[in-house]
């Protein structure tokens, strides 16, 4: 007999018993539901034998691992249609996303959405067979056998074997794929699925290499969540920051410059706004503004680690028989600043913010609107602080981040990465550094997850994911302590004794990239700024043309008073200038006509109110500038 332990509660079972028989002993309601299992720790299939005492969680499709199985195994059912329909077909990869799958694909011709119909009345096919999905392991022999003529799967069988790793296979019906899992038991468990999209990509991401088919879905439990999630689509959709930037005349992404965004003057009022923003605040925190060059030689990314590191995101010159490269961060500059003066103690914590613009390559398939540019502007700041300081440091940015959040309405949550494989340093440095940030970030009470191996290269950090409008989340803010670049960069401080000490540092962004952080604003509040964002704010529109002069004197008066206004003198009916206003996301609209100039008011129209109150011009002006200073949302 063996102990299984079911989060806290005690169970025992003979040795040998599956995942599933001990789902089916709890009750069948969670055997029904059960998408995979987690044996002490580690996710694995419902199949799995427990062969000694242990802790068990039942994995539903409510936990992100129980969706993780379940997509990973729509992949595989997609992929079998897939096969059913275009027998030639070679398979690349198919993980599974934070949404559904995708799937590599080489069908023999080029796949289009117009075959999606065939690929999903065969995968209805297979999951109304409910075959049993099993796992096996394989040898690198039974693997070149299995997968003859299957290129892809070839290359990474003998990439996993020259490393080293167990090799298994799983198998439903007639179609096998090289997998490590988990997966549910059997394919009758997916009772929607639906292809949404058809994209190209390189194998391997890699440009040289062959071109496939990447075959994205989705499938859930219940037809209910399915259609839940189509509508949030469709609700993402009128939202695309994309269209919406085009149609608001924000910014521009051209062929001249793929990943590089133009802003445009209204998108450029929006961004300012934002950084006025960000000064103001950080002023109050007590920071100090810095810029540092967009380009630096060699030697400096050399020493910060970044040419070993990160060069194949960075774009490099040579300049007078120098290699330089562009910043892919603002990090060594801010180095280079603190070192340009000798430090005391009493200077600490030093914080200097800066705006910087930053390159970083991205492959062309990443590229998507502001979201994943070559070029953006981090609102970087780094801490310099003794040992003594940190946690203190840590709790003010947390405090900063969580002000900026709650002024545009995001919840958020907060992941604590650890030490990555890749990076430099001391395990006791690591150990130390992360201690900090879990000690900071406790005492303020915040929750947080851990995201094992996903530090950066330098240092752990505490990662800020906040959610939008609809449920959909962003990693935005991170901050990032480092005890690594201080020793690579020498830099000191005179400490109260008088002998030189190696400071601290913490990295930290708010918004992240302003570009990016621009683009999800636009989607949070699918284009209706608050009227302190909104690059006009009001609209004045003449009924008449009699009231042309008194609209004209009206936006002078709210123009000289700082608000953004514009007025709509076509000759143009004004129920088609109010709709064209509301379409532009103008938050006010005044309607002024003969009345109005006899009266020396204005007819307000918010946004999205059918109608308005009329009110003096001063009271007008009174009531919107209270709610600009006050950043309402």
């Amino acid at each position: 007999m063996i102990k299984v332990d079911l989060k806290g509660n005690s169970k025992e079972f003979e040795a040998g018993v599956t995942a599933a028989e001990v789902a089916k002993s709890i009750g069948m309601g969670l055997y029904k539901s059960a998408c995979a299992a987690r044996i002490d720790g580690e996710a694995c299939d419902l199949r799995t034998p427990l062969e000694k005492d242990c802790a068990l969680e039942i994995l539903t499709f409510d936990d992100p691992e129980g969706k993780h199985a379940f997509w990973h195994t729509a992949a595989h059912v997609m992929a079998q249609a897939v096969q059913h329909l275009f027998p030639e077909a070679k398979f690349g990869i198919g993980p599974a996303l934070e949404n559904g799958w995708y799937y590599d694909i080489k069908a023999g011709r080029p796949l289009s959405t117009a075959d999606f119909e065939a690929i999903e009345a065969e995968m209805k096919k297979i999951v109304k067979a409910d075959l049993p999905v099993e796992k096996r392991r394989i040898t690198a022999e039974e693997g070149r056998s299995l997968f003859a003529g299957q290129d892809y799967k070839l290359e990474l069988l003998e990439e996993y074997a020259a490393k080293g790793w167990d090799l298994s296979v799983y198998q439903q019906g007639d179609f096998t794929d090289l997998c490590a899992g988990p997966h549910l038991m059997s394919t009758g468990a997916l009772k929607a699925v639906k292809l949404l999209k058809v994209a190209a990509a390189y194998w391997r991401a890699d440009a040289a290499r062959d071109s496939l088919d990447r075959l994205y879905g989705v499938a859930f439990p219940k037809a209910s969540l399915l259609d839940e999630y189509l509508a949030l689509l469709e609700e993402a959709q009128k939202r695309d920051h994309r269209r919406l930037g085009k149609e608001l005349e924000l910014f521009a992404m051209l062929d001249e410059g793929p990943g590089f965004p133009f802003f445009l003057p209204k998108g450029m009022i929006l961004k300012n706004t934002l950084i006025d923003y960000w000064r103001e605040i950080h002023h109050k925190a007590g920071y100090q503004e810095i810029s540092t060059p967009v380009m630096l030689n060699q030697d400096l990314w050399l020493r910060s680690g970044h040419w070993d590191h990160y060069k194949n995101n960075m774009y490099t010159t040579v300049i007078d028989e120098t290699d330089f490269a562009v910043k892919p961060m603002n990090c060594p500059g801010g180095m280079l600043v603190y070192k340009t003066q000798p430090h005391s103690y009493r200077d600490l914590p030093l914080r200097m913010g800066e705006l910087g613009l930053v390159h970083r390559h991205e492959l062309s398939g990443a590229l998507h609107g502001l979201m994943r540019v070559r070029c953006f502007t981090q609102d970087d700041a780094h801490i310099f602080m003794t040992q003594e300081q940190i946690k203190d440091e840590i709790k003010g940015v947390v405090q900063l981040i969580d002000q900026v959040y709650s002024l545009f309405g995001f919840e958020y949550h907060i992941e604590l990465s650890t030490m990555p494989e890749d990076h430099i340093g001391e395990l006791a440095d690591w150990e130390r550094a992360t201690d900090a940030l879990r000690a900071a970030i406790e005492e303020l009470g915040r929750s947080y997850t851990i995201n094992e191996g996903d530090g950066a290269f330098y240092g752990p950090k505490l990662d800020f994911h906040l959610v939008d409008a609809i449920g959909r989340t962003w990693q935005c803010g991170t901050i990032q302590l480092d005890m690594q670049m201080p020793e690579r960069f020498e830099l000191e401080y005179t400490g109260e004794d008088g002998q030189k000490h190696r400071p601290v540092m913490i990295h930290r962004v708010v918004f992240g990239s302003i570009e990016r952080f621009i683009g999800i604003l636009i989607e949070h509040f699918a284009g209706a700024f608050p009227t302190w964002l909104a690059p006009v704010q009001v609209m004045v529109i003449p009924i008449t043309e009699r009231a042309h002069d008194y609209a004209k004197a009206l936006q002078k008066q709210l123009d000289d008073a700082g608000i953004r206004v514009e007025s709509d003198l076509r000759s143009e009916k004004m129920g088609y200038k109010i709709r064209e206003a509301q379409m532009k996301k103008i938050p006010y609209m005044l309607v002024v006509g003969d009345k109005e100039v006899e009266e020396g008011t204005v007819s307000v129209r918010a946004r999205k109110e059918e109608k308005g109150g009329v009110m003096t011009v001063a009271a007008f002006l009174e009531s919107i500038q209270k709610e600009i200073a006050s950043r309402e949302r």
